[in-house]
């Protein structure tokens, strides 16, 4: 019998209130590509920080190729022969390619040398890179090349991929996975782990499901389905997010030929932004990460501010307002980076509801804050969007990322906006929590908001949208009925087909 390239056999792993791993026990084989599957808080992220030397488990024991396994810290497991690609680019954008390539090396070689390895490697495995090009000026794709070849460099005879294919165009996918599978033929194993459950059967050799930290299954993903995988991970039949033909009504907010250069070097200047919400209607902006979707919603939020008369909502000018203003008038948002930017990473859930939600939630009053009320506040987010937390108490870094997703949207949601704008609202997030919050922006939408989604996530625009526009280097199309757009007509907007505007067929009239 063929020696496992990795064994894990009883992992186990708790912290306080709950048992991340339990028992958890399967194997890896030379050359296969594995699937690690489960919804958020299931055990995954705790699993892969034991393989990597991040965490050490409590009980248990791992092997690679036969040997034991029991790095103390990531040197070692590099050393071993693991790497890892995580789901946020660890890089400096001020730093080149190969500067910081060799910051992730323990005994990089002299600059020329290392950039002539980056050269030919990046070229043998189809990730061309320029190892002189900044990391600020490259495209969320490349710049997830960095991480790959910095990995390679090292000979893995594993890799594990955290979310690869969550900041990349369909075309940076196939890239991606010729990649995969070419290394996987040369013997190395991956770990791969991925809400996407299509790209799952289109990649994988074998998947290990894990639900409440245990091993709940196992499949070929080629032989199962996406709904059949999904049911394995959540135990139970997903909803499929219901939409009604509601006809949308008067503009809510308006954007009329904005222009705003970026505050940082590497951001995106925004170029004559026009664009209006409905009431009872989802507008979706699709595009790649870093064609200005950080900045259009620091403009929408407020702050940033704009010039008079190119910001409009419910009838007046809010060009000057501050975030505190438009959320008191009823314009909330959600941005994309959880941790730190939506929410307080030390701060309890219940006080991270007080941040967004004491004016409209009226959780102060002459200064002073109703815990009480700001309690209640939290329990209702934590419950009606099935946020997986031990309690209000729990610190926002406590959480998974998408159960502090799931309790970010809810916290906006549950605020009753006329117009909500969001980004990536279910980056991270599972099957069926990404379907229970698709579900609350329609429902949202029906009862006469006006809902923005900014999202690379192209099946979900066009699941929940009523018009679709794209974003490409700061400048925004014209929007366009999203039932009646193909993905061919999709990707051309992508790529910066400006031309098409709402007069064309499937307009709104």
């Amino acid at each position: 019998m063929t020696i496992p390239l990795l064994e894990l056999n009883g992992l186990t792993k708790a912290y306080p209130g709950v048992v991340a791993n339990d028992d958890v026990t399967f194997a890896i084989q030379p050359g296969e590509v594995h699937a690690l599957l489960g919804e958020n808080g299931a055990g995954k992220s705790t699993l892969v920080k034991m393989i990597y030397g991040l965490v050490k488990p409590d009980a248990g024991v791992m092997a690679l190729s036969g040997t034991h396994h029991t790095p103390a810290e990531p040197r070692a497991a590099r050393e071993a022969g693991v790497a890892m690609v995580f789901q946020h680019f660890s890089l400096f954008e001020a730093l080149s390619v190969a500067e910081n390539i060799a910051l992730g090396m323990e005994k990089p070689p002299k600059p020329r040398d290392l950039s002539a390895r980056i050269t030919e490697v990046s070229a043998a495995y189809g990730l061309p890179l320029d190892p002189h090009s900044l990391v600020g000026d490259l495209s969320a794709g490349e710049r997830q090349r960095v991480e790959i070849i910095r990995c390679l460099l090292q000979d893995p005879r594993l890799l594990i991929m955290d979310e690869p294919t969550s900041v990349l165009t369909p075309q940076e996918v196939e890239i991606l996975f010729q990649t995969l599978r070419k290394l996987s033929a040369e013997g190395t194993s991956i770990l791969y782990i991925s809400h996407k459950l299509e790209e799952i059967r289109n990649l994988c050799d074998a998947a290990t499901i894990l639900r409440l930290g245990k091993v709940v299954g196992k499949c070929d993903p080629k032989a199962t389905s996406a709904a059949q995988m999904a049911e394995m991970m959540v135990g139970k039949s997903l909803a499929v997010p219901a939409r009604s033909n509601t006809t949308p009504g008067a503009a809510l907010l308006t954007i009329d030929g904005l222009s705003q250069p970026s505050v940082t070097p590497f951001g995106t200047s925004l170029k004559d932004i026009t664009l209006e919400v409905r009431a009872g209607e989802i507008l979706g902006i699709g595009g790649v990460a870093g064609n200005g979707q950080d900045e259009l919603l620091a403009v929408l939020s407020g702050e940033r501010p704009t010039a008079p008369g190119t910001l409009t909502f419910d009838g007046r000018d809010i060009g000057a307002e501050g975030p505190n203003a438009r959320r008191a008038g009823g314009l909330l948002s959600a941005p994309e980076e959880r941790l730190g930017h939506a929410a307080a990473p030390d701060m309890s859930l219940t006080e991270n509801a007080v941040l967004t939600g004491q004016s409209r939630k009226a959780l102060a009053a002459r200064g002073f804050i109703n815990w009480s009320k700001a309690r209640d506040f939290a329990d209702e987010i934590i419950s009606k969007f099935d946020v997986r937390t031990p309690g209000n108490a729990t610190a926002a870094r406590a959480l998974s990322g998408g159960n502090l997703q799931k309790f970010v949207i809810g916290r906006e949601i549950l605020q009753d906006p006329k117009v909500l704008v969001v980004n990536q609202p279910t980056w991270g997030v599972d099957a069926s929590a990404a379907a229970d919050i698709r579900q609350a922006l329609l429902d949202l939408a029906e009862g006469g908001a006006g809902v923005i989604v900014i999202s690379q996530d192209l099946d979900e625009l066009l699941e929940i949208s009523d018009r679709f526009c794209a974003l490409n280097e700061g400048r925004l199309s014209a929007p366009r009925l999203a039932r009646e757009l193909s993905m061919e007509a999709i990707g051309l907007m992508l790529g910066g087909d400006h031309g098409m505007s709402e007069a064309a067929p499937g307009a709104h009239t």
